[in-house]
């Protein structure tokens, strides 16, 4: 039997390759089918089924391709169902795959067809258990994406979820190891761990949500305090791995269509697309197509876009270092971004040489800003209110990134901006799209407050209600 973790670290993303005697399956595998049947070939195994813990929201499965590929048999729990042939599993239906066996254990809560994998070894030995988004390290899974219609509330997915847990995952051995779909990053729960696997037996003395003594109406009140709203894309990602979606090469070939800066910018006029610049964010700021907005491959890319990008159909017109225009496609495409309709072909070099316009934004370091800090200047700190709270520079006014597009009527366009987050990133996305939008007068502060509290500049606290 052999074990393999595929962690993708910029959707905090776990999907799994488990192989016995031959046989493989795949659990929670992401949109490209390629790497898994490179891992099988690789291996000398064929792959049997495709294990789905649940419709995954944050992300597009690789299932439904992979499937058509291999011929594999894809797997749910009990309640799904999905518009494509699939195997519904029932709770405790056992699974062969070569010398090992899988028990299904239907674990509502986050959704009602959640669903965990308890695999047994070649001895009938409890091994390990594939929790999806049901457990994770240090924390469970978010229950407000699966009402319906008023049928279910948060309150009655976390109760489901609780039950659950005490009833199918906790009764199971200390020394099990729990590999969950998700780490910290993921928009799917609120206390992750970076840890990306566990015993169980430390889950129940470490994770909140396991504490014995704890009763259902802790559990749910506990469970529901302080979610934040889910990114917009979540419920068409649902629908997607769903009902199926469009296979991943053709949305490649739609995408990787290199223009030259004349057709780039007649296409972006034609269509209204979204320029999408997806380079370093100090090369951004140094200059830029007007109107284009920052996300960079190298940070949290695809959780960004999702949450940024509000239709997740929207045209996208692509600017990438040369060689990465096709990751740049395919990590949109993973979730749920099918929609992109060419590249700038020789990246922004080539918009300059022809002499096109350009844009730019200001940024200034931290021992700059500091000296500025008590004149008077206007501070917007994009950081979570979490990060926020605990330490900020005194007068900095709280705009999480996250919430950009509700708060942006609340700012002045004639008004100057000092903006910065925890490391430089998330502060140039900001300060592209309020340009994009015609706000004319903004500095970003490079290397954010990592740098900032390293100057001597005047800091302060924000008390927090509810002990959060």
């Amino acid at each position: 039997m052999k074990i393999e973790q595929i962690y993708t670290g910029c959707l905090a993303q776990g999907a799994y390759f488990i192989s016995s005697n031959g046989e493989a399956v795949v659990i929670d595998p992401l949109r490209d089918p390629q790497p898994y049947i490179d891992k099988a070939k690789a291996d000398n195994v064929t792959i049997k089924y495709i294990f789905e813990t649940h419709f995954h929201a944050d992300f597009v499965s690789g299932h439904v391709d992979l499937a058509k590929k291999t011929g594999a048999t894809i797997v749910f729990g009990p309640n799904a169902n999905p518009t494509y042939d699939a195997k519904i599993a029932t709770d405790g239906e056992l699974i062969n795959l070569g010398n090992v066996t899988f028990k299904v254990l239907h674990t509502p809560g986050h959704t009602m067809e959640s669903t965990c994998y308890l695999l047994m070894d070649e001895q009938n030995l409890p091994n390990s258990i594939y929790t999806g988004d049901t457990l994770f390290i240090g924390d469970v899974g978010r229950p407000d994406l699966a009402q319906k219609n008023g049928e279910l509330t948060t309150e009655d997915l976390a109760g489901y979820l609780f039950d659950s847990l005490r009833n199918k995952v906790m009764p199971l051995p200390d020394s099990l190891l729990v590999y969950p779909a998700h780490g910290a990053g993921s928009a799917c729960g609120k206390n992750m761990s970076k840890e990306t696997f566990d015993l169980l037996g430390n889950q129940k003395q470490n994770n909140y949500a396991l504490r014995a003594d704890m009763t259902k109406a802790e559990f749910v009140k506990e469970l529901t305090d302080g979610i934040p709203a889910p990114p917009a894309y979540f419920g068409e990602n649902v629908r997607l791995n769903k009902h199926g979606y469009e296979n991943l090469e053709v949305v490649l070939k739609k995408g990787m269509v290199a223009l030259s800066p004349d057709e780039f910018e007649m296409r972006a006029n034609a269509t209204g697309a979204i320029v999408l610049d997806t380079r370093n964010q100090d090369e951004f700021g140094k200059g830029f197509i007007p109107n284009s907005i920052y996300i960079g491959i190298d940070g949290g890319f695809a959780p960004w876009v999702g949450a940024l990008i509000t239709d997740i159909n929207q045209p996208i017109l692509v600017v990438a270092d040369n060689g990465r225009e096709t990751e740049v496609v395919q990590r949109l495409a993973r979730v749920g971004y099918d929609n992109t309709i060419g590249f700038l072909e020789g990246g922004f070099e080539t918009w300059k040489q022809a002499g096109k316009e350009i844009e730019t934004i200001t940024s200034i370091p931290a021992t700059q800003f500091a000296e500025l800090s008590n004149t008077g200047i206007t501070i917007l700190d994009v950081r979570k209110s979490g990060e926020y709270n605990p330490e900020h520079v005194v007068g900095a006014l709280n705009k999480p990134l996250d919430d950009i597009n509700q708060q942006m009527s609340d700012l002045d366009k004639n008004a100057t901006y000092y903006v910065h987050c925890a490391g430089g990133y998330r502060s140039m996305i900001y300060a592209s799209i309020l340009k994009s939008r015609g706000f004319g007068k903004l500095i970003n502060v490079t290397g954010g407050y990592a740098e900032i509290k390293q100057t001597n500049i005047q800091k302060e606290t924000t008390a927090c209600s509810s002990g959060k």
